[in-house]
């Protein structure tokens, strides 16, 4: 080859170990990014992110408060000190929040709030959001989620349902 004629290149070397060095600074940043986010309960992601919480599309139409059609008009032993549920949906399966919120109900529980949608990434497993003095009640309501339920206490800042143990689901 003639020198004359070949431009100022960088090196093939050079190159390959350039893009080691971002290869290795892209893995580290997820690698990071993967080590935090493990370390937040369903809790403190909600408390973080209070502005998630406001943004909830219902799946029904009919207004918030009013007890579902069909609601069981005595309810089982377990079920009776139980507050009302307010079912929401934070996974990516249409119709999960109202599908399990049937079920609960077919389980003698009362419903509050129509079921909807939560549009938060802060919780990614099923999760029961209790109050004060509602730990119990919130175990007995984990033992008939679709797949299990981890409890959690409700965050100051998550003020949709009140009055209501929050069942969010993800998955059923």
């Amino acid at each position: 080859m003639n020198a004359d004629r070949e431009p100022n290149r960088l090196p093939l070397r050079a190159g390959a170990m350039l893009l080691l060095a971002v290869a290795v600074v892209f893995i580290g940043l997820g690698w990071n990014s993967a080590a935090k986010s493990d370390d937040e309960t369903p809790q403190e992601k909600l408390a973080n992110n209070p502005a998630q919480t406001t943004s909830v599309t219902s799946e029904s139409t009919a207004p918030s408060g009013t007890e579902p059609a069909g609601s069981p008009t005595s309810t089982p032993a377990d079920a009776a000190d139980v507050p009302k549920l307010c079912v929401l949906n934070a996974g990516s399966t249409k119709g999960l929040a109202k599908q399990v919120s049937d079920q609960l109900q077919a389980e003698g529980f009362t419903i509050g709030t129509e079921p909807g949608n939560l549009s938060t990434s802060s919780v990614t497993e099923n999760t029961i959001f209790y109050g004060e003095g509602e730990e119990d009640a919130a175990k007995k309501v984990a033992e008939s989620v679709p797949g299990g339920a981890s409890l959690a206490e409700r965050p100051a800042t998550f003020t949709r349902c009140a009055g209501e143990l929050v069942v969010v689901v993800v998955t059923s």
